[in-house]
């Protein structure tokens, strides 16, 4: 898993625990697929550790088997050292008829299949779960425990109102989790993870589109062989690239029109070219659930298992609404709907289904082919409108002029493992053997502690051997150090990318896209894109990006409309229709510049701050020397727009530093830090691995 997706993930929880202090309800969103669970997991881990009084109530869906899957997580946390403060136990409505049902005391997290709590239930009419709740807060010297429960709602845009009774009496805090929340129950989203945030982190997929006003076939007439035929085309790469057989899903109505919407589909799969693919249909009467594998004659409740294995057989999933939510099936990749439904949430959580990725924990191993594989979702549907805007982009000119006049050369740290200098087998021969060993738990929290990379170089190096895992874990702590001084070693543990023996180029990708939300929106019409739509506004992720791109505009030589009326006739410029200079090709300019949007972005730069990281520069730049300037903009002003802890925020601007100081020395590129600070800018340039601190005058005369 990426160090980033880790951090993401760490620094919403941290949000979270800092904004639970100020409020009494919270709200956190995270889109399917990017660890909810975990980070809920993590969430209550780090508040038990603070205060031993607080105990959690875990309400989750009954359906799609949800609850039982957060206690198992939650109990692998637990048991594994990982979240340590964990002691969960699942609340169930089962007992032998000598039994009386009650809910056991001496646990810190209760998780709660809703369902479980309703009219005419024995958790509610039996007043079991009201007599559990009662003894938890009462104070001490009543008899009870004196705890604080705080309610955490799991997929909370579905109702919940027999707990929601019980909240003014019973739960000191209450936490919203979902990838929907629900404005009309005033789940105003305190803490998000934007769905962009966890395509750039590869948490989730990025959607191909193939959007369609209404996908109602059995009306209109439209029919899914353009779905199944890409999956055939797909199906194989799938295998031999990713080691997973994919899936293709396919939503059909909830209602009257389903029965027809599944025979025209069936029809469509007995045809020829289909018949050697195997189906399942699951709906909700288990009786007329259907299936063509022989594997799947097991009982019904078993097929969802078989189906979301990676080496499952089934290729194809027909379904209603049977599995919106807590049906983890990474493996499914591609979704059409067909469904009379107008609910933005349901859709959204159906389209989640595919979203996620198949090989999150060990993605950094792929190949870049099967990474693009595997971080892409097909889905025919109805666009989710959302807040903000998708923006598509493409570059100027030919397709092949701004990636031949730009070309940028990468680098990437080699992990200390692969590089002769460091053998784990020598460095622990010296270490003396522990006379007082340190028990298992212990040990395994340690070697946690010490971070993924040194967790997968101990399991590396151990395989299935347990006194080589017990030793490596004894010296983890010594180990880190060493992994650290090879790995920030960037004279040694840094190379350039290659390609065929000669140094891997990369450039601009031909499209990209970014979410436009409208706060840091600036005119350009000089740059290598132009916008999709023909506008000529472009969004920026922060002021201090917008303010940059000024001073860009300034020394790339920039031209305004109002300026030059016309336009000069520089190559490859926009008139003021919008259209190109068809006298010269884009290319032949002497300066280009632009923004590296992250979506399909291929360079970066790999840096280590307690993980392997990657940098994308945010702008790139070749002057009229054929010189390229890459910048990473950043910004000390508190924003209203985010908060961030000061001392993290400068130790990764070191990193970077150190990092862009080793990168223009093996590159020969120029790299810059430019951090605004009030209203003045700090530029640190690199050249040739030399650091320099320049002020913007400096900067701009530097281009004159």
């Amino acid at each position: 898993m990426l160090q980033e997706a880790i951090d993401l993930q760490q620094g919403k929880v941290s949000e979270l625990v800092r904004i639970i202090n100020e409020k009494d309800e919270v709200t956190f969103r995270a889109p399917t697929g990017s660890g909810k669970t975990r980070m809920m997991a993590d969430f209550m881990n780090r508040i038990l550790a603070q205060n031993s009084d607080v105990v959690f109530l875990v309400s989750s869906l009954s359906k799609g088997d949800l609850a039982e899957q957060n206690y198992k997580q939650f109990k692998e946390c637990s048991d594994g050292n990982i979240f340590p403060n964990l002691n969960p136990y699942m609340v169930s409505s089962e007992s032998s008829n000598e039994e009386r049902l009650f809910i056991p005391e001496d646990y810190n997290v209760y998780v709660l299949p809703r369902d479980l709590y309703k009219d005419k239930s024995k958790l509610k009419d039996g007043g079991v779960l009201l007599n559990f709740l009662q003894q938890m807060t009462l104070p001490l010297f009543g008899k009870g425990n004196c705890k604080k429960i705080w309610l955490i709602k799991d997929e909370c845009h579905q109702a919940t109102n027999n707990l929601d009774d019980l909240k003014k009496n019973f739960f000191t805090k209450v936490i919203n989790f979902s990838a929907t929340p629900n404005l009309s129950r005033k789940q105003h989203v305190d803490v998000n993870i934007t769905d962009k945030e966890a395509e750039d982190v590869k948490l989730i997929k990025h959607v191909d589109f193939n959007e369609e006003e209404n996908l109602d076939f059995a009306e209109q007439g439209h029919h899914p062989e353009t779905a199944i035929k890409k999956f055939l085309e797909i199906k194989e790469q799938y295998r031999n690239l990713l080691g997973v057989n994919p899936c293709l899903i396919i939503q059909i109505s909830n209602k009257d029109k389903a029965e027809q919407e599944w025979a025209n589909i069936k029809r469509i799969l007995n045809e020829t070219e289909f018949q050697g693919l195997k189906w399942m249909s699951i709906v909700d009467k288990k009786a007329k659930c259907e299936t063509n594998d022989k594997l799947c004659k097991l009982g019904v409740d078993r097929w969802k298992d078989y189906a979301k294995d990676k080496h499952s057989l089934i290729d194809i999933i027909i379904f209603k609404m049977v599995i919106s939510e807590g049906w983890d099936i990474p493996r499914a990749c591609m979704l059409y709907q067909v469904r009379d439904t107008q609910s933005k949430q349901l859709d959204e959580q159906v389209m989640g289904r595919v979203r996620r990725n198949p090989r999150l924990l060990d993605f950094e191993n792929l190949s870049p082919e099967a990474q693009k594989l595997a971080l892409t979702a097909w889905i025919w549907g109805i666009k989710p409108k959302d807040g903000k805007k998708t923006r598509q982009v493409s570059l100027f000119g030919d397709v092949n002029d701004i990636p031949q006049a730009i070309k940028v050369k990468t680098t990437h740290l080699v992990p200390p493992t692969k590089r002769k200098k460091f053998n784990i087998a020598k460095f622990l021969e010296v270490k003396k053997e522990n006379i007082a060993h340190t028990d298992i738990f212990t040990l395994y929290n340690d070697l946690q502690r010490n971070g993924n990379d040194i967790s997968d170089l101990c399991y590396d190096y151990a395989k299935n051997d347990i006194q080589k895992w017990w030793k490596f874990a004894e010296n983890s702590d010594e180990i880190k150090k060493e992994y650290n001084n090879h790995i920030c070693n960037y004279a040694e543990s840094m190379e350039l990318d290659m390609e065929g023996g000669v140094p891997r180029e990369v450039s601009f990708p031909i499209m990209s896209e970014y979410l436009d939300d409208e706060a840091y929106n600036e005119r350009i019409t000089d740059w290598v894109w132009k916008r999709n739509d023909g506008q000529v506004k472009f969004a920026f992720d922060s002021n201090a990006e917008k303010e940059w791109v000024s001073i860009l505009k300034d020394v790339s030589g920039h031209f305004s409309t109002q300026e030059t009326g016309a336009r000069n006739a520089q190559a490859g410029q926009m008139r003021t229709d919008n259209t190109v200079e068809p006298e010269r090709k884009y290319a032949e300019r002497k300066k280009l510049w632009g923004k590296n949007f992250l979506s399909g972005s291929e360079m970066r730069y790999e840096y280590y701050l307690n993980g392997i990281h990657q940098s994308y520069p945010d702008f790139v730049l070749k002057d009229d020397k054929g010189q390229i300037h890459l910048f990473e903009v950043k910004s000390v002003n508190v924003s209203n727009k985010a908060t961030f802890d000061t001392e993290e925020y400068k130790e990764k601007i070191r990193a970077l530093k150190l990092c862009y100081q080793y990168c223009s020395e093996v590159t020969g590129h120029i790299f810059y830090l430019p951090v605004l600070k009030d209203d003045k800018w700090q530029i640190t340039r690199f050249i040739n691995g030399d650091e320099k601190t320049i002020s913007e005058e400096e900067f701009i005369e530097s281009f004159e």
